[in-house]
């Protein structure tokens, strides 16, 4: 039954929190909002959370506990974790800690077409983009600055993983700029097609 019900961050995020204690939509959202897992999973659209559940449900992961009934709220429906799903969660977890996944995410794709720009316009683009980095990373200090005193560390690992990549990435940006600024990192239409035709006539030898 579980080979119909597909890993995703969300996915794993609602079974993790079902481990705390049964819990309705509404509650979930904003439980991971609150634990601040909403910078590493989408959250942001509750029709994308309804859709996971109802998945987790018909891959019997996840089971009605019972029906809320409030006369100040909509009748909610409280949702726990089943042995199943138990198991399901640790095979997710186990898979997404140790298999690295391409994920192909924007950044990359625009680099690899970044040639369709002249050097000197993209210079004050990749510029913006490390002032952008600058302020999350100034943020995701912030709040490790912030953290309670004796917090464990493992319930932050997320934010240390991103500040790691954020400040790898900051590092790597900053020497392209460099490079683009000094003139040792540059192309032009005629440069590159002269590349593509040396290509061609050493294909057409060989």
């Amino acid at each position: 039954m579980t080979a119909s019900v597909k890993s995703s961050p969300l996915g794993l995020a609602v079974l993790a929190l079902l481990h705390h204690r049964p819990l309705h939509p509404y509650g979930i959202q904003q439980l991971l909002k609150q634990w601040g897992k909403e910078q590493v999973v989408n959250v942001g659209q509750r029709a994308g959370l309804y859709r996971t559940i109802e998945r987790l449900q018909a891959g019997g992961l996840i089971a009605v506990r019972q029906t809320e009934r409030d006369q100040q709220y909509p009748e909610r429906t409280v949702y726990e974790v089943t042995e199943e799903g138990r198991a399901v969660t640790r095979e997710w977890l186990e898979q997404m800690l140790a298999v690295p996944k391409a994920e192909f995410p924007v950044f990359p794709a625009a680099l690899s077409n970044m040639l369709l720009l002249s050097p000197d316009e993209a210079a004050p683009i990749l510029e913006r983009r490390a002032a952008r980095l600058a302020g999350e990373r100034a943020e995701l200090e912030r709040q490790s600055a912030e953290a309670p005193t004796g917090l464990p560390r493992i319930t932050l690992i997320e934010n240390e993983y991103r500040l790691a990549v954020l400040v790898a990435e900051e590092r790597w940006l900053q020497g392209v700029l460099s490079d683009l600024r000094d003139g040792s990192l540059t192309w032009s239409p005629e440069m590159l097609a002269a590349f593509q035709e040396a290509s061609a006539s050493d294909s057409a030898a060989t």
